[in-house]
Parts: C-alpha cells; sequence; structure tokens
C-alpha cells in the first residue's frame, strides 16, 4: 500500500497507526531518509491493501474507521485530496486493509509462471524483501532468490533441484508466504513469535532451481526442445518421470564432491531423464548458479528440499560439523521425520557445501509415494515440514 508524507508526519507515526514493526517500514523503504521526510513522499507501508468504498447515506469518517476496525487517520491519510468533511452520497474513497490471508494458491501446478505470479505479488504487497536473478536456466529463464531480515545468521532454503519434485517449490512459497503474515500481523507460527527472527537470521529462498524441468513435467515439451528431450526420454511423451534439467542432466549430480564416482557408477553414460551427472562438475548454468550463490553469500546453514520418504540426510564423508547433530536431533523431534547421518551418496549439492564450507546442510525428503507425489499430499507434507523451517530460524 502507498501512502502521501504530509507535513509533520513521520515512518514511527505510521507504524503506530498500522501497528507495524518500525524495521519493516524502514526496509520497505530503503530510499527514503527516515529523519528527513519530505512533504508528497511516497511511502511503502508493508502488508497492507486498499479498496475502493462508494459512499452511502449516513456515512462519516468516524463511522467507516469504527466499521473497518481502524483508526480515522488511517482513512485520512489516504485520501488526502478528498474533503472528507463534505462526504457525497456516491463519492468513492480509499479504504486500507490489513493482509490476513495467503497470497500463494497451492491448489495449483506449480511452474514457473505460476512462481513468477506469486513472487510479484508478494514484492507488492511486503516490499520489505528483496528479490533478484542469480543465473538463468538453459532455457533462459531466471532463477530467483527471495531474501528476509537483516540478521547475522544467513540460511539457504532451496527447492525443485528434480523436475518431478516439484511440489517442494509451493511448500517453500507456503511457509515463505505464512512467515511474511506472521511478520506484518506480529503473529506466531507453531507458538513461535516471528519477529525476532527478522533481526537476527537472513533468510535466503530459491525456490525453483530447474524451471525448464518442472515445466517439462508439467506441461510438456515446447517445440523448441520436443525432439531433444523425447530422444532423450527413449521416444516416450510422458515426462511424469523425468528429474533432470532439460538437456538430460541431474542438476544434484553435478558438484565437485567425489563427483568421479558418481560418473562412474550411475548407470546413463549420456544425457537421461534422471541420474546422469553429466560430462563433468558444474557444466548446467542451474547447478553453477546455486555454486555461485554460496560461494558469494557464505550461508552458515543450508536446507535443500526433495522427495520422497519423510526422512533427511545431515552428514558428508565426517565433514559435518558437531552442531549439525544438534540441529538433526531438532528436526526429528518437531517432523517425525527419520534423521539420516550419512548414505551411498555422491556429488549433491548438500555433499558439496558440507564438504566446502563445515557448516550444516540438509537434504530433506519430504512427504511419501511415487514421484511426483500429488497435491493431496500437500497439507500433510506443509504440516510436518513447517515446524523443520520454524526450528532452521532458532537453531
Amino acid at each position: 500500500m502507498k501512502l502521501r508524507v504530509r507535513s509533520g508526519d513521520s515512518l514511527w507515526y505510521y507504524c503506530q497507526l498500522f501497528l507495524l514493526p518500525l524495521d519493516l517500514v524502514l526496509d520497505s523503504n530503503p530510499d527514503v531518509d527516515p529523519n528527513n521526510l519530505s512533504v508528497g513522499t511516497e511511502i511503502s507501508i508493508p502488508g497492507f491493501n486498499t479498496f475502493g468504498y462508494k459512499i452511502t447515506k449516513g456515512d462519516t469518517i468516524w463511522k467507516l474507521a469504527q466499521s473497518y476496525h481502524l483508526n480515522p487517520e488511517a482513512i485520512l491519510i489516504l485520501n488526502q485530496t478528498v474533503n472528507l468533511n463534505r462526504l457525497r452520497i456516491g463519492d468513492v474513497i480509499n479504504i486500507p486493509f490489513r493482509i490476513t490471508r495467503p497470497i500463494v494458491n497451492v491448489g495449483l501446478k506449480y511452474d514457473d509462471a505460476v512462481l513468477n505470479k506469486h513472487l510479484c505479488e508478494l514484492q507488492r504487497f511486503y516490499p520489505f524483501i528483496k528479490t533478484r536473478t542469480i543465473g538463468k536456466s538453459v532455457l533462459g529463464k531466471p532463477l530467483q532468490e527471495i531474501l528476509i531480515g537483516t540478521g547475522q545468521k544467513k540460511i539457504n532454503i532451496n527447492a525443485a533441484f528434480h523436475a518431478n519434485e516439484w511440489i517442494t517449490t509451493p511448500i517453500l512459497m507456503t511457509f515463505l508466504n505464512d512467515y511474511l503474515l506472521a511478520l506484518t500481523n506480529t503473529q506466531n507460527l507453531c507458538g513461535i513469535v516471528m519477529n525476532p527472527f527478522y533481526r537476527s537470521v537472513q533468510l535466503s529462498v530459491v525456490p525453483m532451481v530447474n524451471p525448464d524441468g518442472v515445466s517439462l513435467v508439467l506441461k510438456g515439451p515446447t517445440e523448441e526442445v520436443r525432439d531433444s528431450v523425447v530422444g532423450i526420454n527413449n521416444e516416450s511423451e510422458n515426462f511424469t518421470a523425468w528429474k533432470a534439467n532439460i538437456r538430460g542432466v541431474d542438476l544434484n549430480n553435478q558438484f565437485p564432491a567425489k563427483w568421479e564416482i558418481e560418473k562412474e557408477r550411475k548407470e546413463p553414460k549420456g544425457p537421461a531423464p534422471r541420474d546422469y551427472p553429466g560430462d563433468a562438475p558444474l557444466t548446467e548454468p542451474e547447478a553453477i548458479a546455486m555454486a555461485n550463490l554460496v560461494k558469494e553469500s557464505r550461508f552458515d546453514r543450508l536446507i535443500a528440499l526433495h522427495t520422497q520418504g519423510e526422512e533427511f540426510y545431515w552428514g558428508y564423508e565426517g565433514f559435518e560439523p558437531e552442531e549439525a547433530s544438534i540441529i538433526a536431533k531438532e528436526f526429528a523431534r518437531v517432523s517425525g521425520y527419520k534423521e539420516v547421518q550419512y548414505i551411498d551418496s555422491h556429488a549433491g549439492f548438500k555433499d558439496w557445501f558440507i564438504q566446502e564450507f563445515r557448516k550444516p546442510g540438509f537434504t530433506l525428503e519430504l512427504g511419501k509415494g511415487i514421484n511426483p507425489l500429488p497435491l493431496s499430499q500437500f497439507y500433510d507434507i506443509y504440516r510436518k515440514t513447517l515446524p523443520i523451517f520454524i526450528a532452521a530460524l532458532y537453531t
């Protein structure tokens, strides 16, 4: 929601008027000097929207404010060009309202078009978040990172490395949306107040690492790639089992953590719907973008979302720090997921992160069944996973 500064206004006053934490308002207006507000400056108020109200007989600003549980000043400040002392029947004025419901719609097949729509809406209503493109897919689709918070602890959560595990994206986006709602409404999630984490944690979210592959699974191939992907897929146009990127490389087998072992033992020796680790580590733009992001950001912990199994992996070759065990036990306690320290697997994103940075890294296998997991499992998966997301903030 946008409003215009009046003489005597301050950002602190807006926080009192709309019951918002000051840091959210400050970070929603990074180009504004809070100590020198100029009359007429446009200010963003996070977590609010407006609707047009048509005046009826007997309406007054005081009555409307009472009806919508607002301070009358909240209406006055949005209607500075209207003579609110002489309202006429039929006049339309702006009424602010607090956003209390999610923007993210999880009842959809969640491809990159849906993701980008939701990201635009979240950026509009929660301008304290930062979004940026960290790279592009093989087909040139942007790989988006969302940043929330100003804390010293840096956490990355990513989803949809594997195409037919696309349900991990709406799971992560729902958490993101619920976190934003909790921040702007000063509410809790799972009984824990979220606002302190905004100041103690910087949360990085990469909701869809493999947009080309996700689109292939959900919509089928475009004419541009039809011949190549059908050939890789053994001449079948059923892509439900496809995990790889659009070039047939498994992005979670692309990292230089004993990559040569996976190259030798993986059955596919060329592009395939799954498991082919490529001709060398870090050949694919999506994997390169994620590696560069980690090198640049130096995260304190990392969580990669996959499906399925209701378990998570947290060790690699003894490189994991001691604190990883404590965090793993908390993840298992709050979710009921099984913790597994070691598995016979290499070249994964989590493996490389632990090996290179000696920081806690986790691969979460959400849900149970056959990939792609159906949307009918969404709420059960989210119910069990949400406590892990929150525990990642406080452990």
